[in-house]
């Protein structure tokens, strides 16, 4: 839709125009740097800005406009740099991601630790290149967490309704501190020796898949843009309504290409979730339908991380085979559908509210 493809080319303008300034203010250090700076510019290239489009649709919600002309651009600035701050953030989460998954590669191209160790072989550096690897996407995924902050307080510096930026730093703020969790819970879950029962697995799979992504990759988006429009409290609860089940349809979608996506689509390898053992809502409906023998044979299977194509698609096809793949297919239509309830009565901009569930909609069938 034109309106998300242009908001889309003036993220991507306006992050370019963000690296350019940091590199300029930082020149006085010297080049050995430029490594750094060229891959966070490289990693920020392309996407589907699906943050920057609901920060902006949530924002758009409240203020009940989609003008852009001079008389409401310097208020549209401060909402592209707060859409902004959000992809730099979810850049660095990716960075910091790839490190503790042990990906090989992110959208296509190597992931960052594997491009730095790259440099490291290329250039004859001493010591061990993936430890060196490792060590600078871990300081890259820091210097883009910082650029966030930096650019989303210009954003909240510019707004005159100084409740509305208070608001959107509380959320903003709060997005972080969940994100850091659900990472460690995600992390942690992947360390106990055997799958818990099934009621308690599926809680514990739920809410990582709830506070590592569904959170932050939609809802908190959508709330960070609504408070920067002055949202009032039933605004931002139907808001928040809305975007809680978006983002769990987003995360079971993603949970989905993880194991059955096409790696030219997604710039993963498929299986990707299956070698890395992620113990995730659909793994755990899998197993859930398996007969003992048949379970034991998938866990010993699942997280090898030596796992063939061969093996790869045995799991693949046992998980379809146990109905799974449809159960989470259901369960996402049935999210989408429980975030359009939740705006139906809403007193938001009709316009907005049309494009935001579209976006929604396009956020929980993609690629599929």
């Amino acid at each position: 839709m034109h309106h998300t493809q242009t908001l889309a080319e003036m993220t991507q303008q306006r992050l370019d125009e963000i690296i350019a300034q940091q590199r300029e203010g930082l020149k006085e250090i010297g080049p050995d740097f430029a490594p750094l700076l060229d891959e966070a510019h490289l990693f920020l290239q392309g996407g589907k800005r699906l943050r920057a489009q609901f920060l902006v649709l949530g924002y758009e919600a409240v203020a009940g406009s989609h003008d852009r002309n001079a008389s409401t651009q310097g208020a549209f600035s401060a909402v592209l740099d707060a859409a902004c701050a959000l992809e730099l953030f979810h850049a660095a989460a990716l960075v910091h991601d790839d490190i503790i998954d042990r990906s090989d590669s992110r959208r296509g191209r190597a992931a960052s630790h594997r491009f730095f160790a790259g440099v490291h072989r290329e250039r004859g550096y001493r010591g061990d290149a993936d430890h060196f690897g490792e060590a600078a996407a871990i300081l890259l995924g820091d210097l883009l967490q910082s650029w966030a902050d930096e650019t989303l307080q210009r954003a909240l510096d510019a707004l005159p309704n100084r409740d509305a930026a208070l608001g959107a730093r509380q959320h903003f703020n709060r997005m972080r501190s969940e994100v850091a969790v659900g990472q460690f819970l995600d992390v942690l879950e992947e360390q106990h020796q055997a799958f818990a029962e099934h009621e308690v697995q599926l809680e514990r799979s739920t809410r990582v898949l709830v506070y590592k992504s569904a959170k932050y990759s939609i809802q908190a988006p959508i709330l960070i843009g609504a408070a920067m429009a002055g949202a009032s409290p039933k605004q931002l609860g139907a808001l928040a309504d809305f975007g809680l089940p978006v983002g769990v349809a987003f995360q079971l979608r993603d949970d989905l290409l993880g194991v059955f996506g096409n790696e030219q689509v997604t710039g993963k390898p498929s299986g990707d979730d299956l070698t890395e053992g992620k113990r995730t809502v659909l793994v755990t409906l899998a197993r859930e339908g398996l007969p003992s023998g048949p379970k034991r044979v998938f866990d010993d299977l699942h997280g090898d991380p030596t796992l063939n194509r061969e093996q790869i698609r045995v799991l693949q096809d046992t998980i379809s085979q146990t109905g799974a793949k449809a159960r989470v297919e259901t369960m996402i239509s049935g999210n989408v559908g429980l975030a359009r309830e939740a705006l139906s009565e809403a007193a938001l901009d009709e316009k907005a509210v049309a494009a935001l569930i579209s976006l929604a909609e396009f956020a929980a069938t993609r690629d599929a």
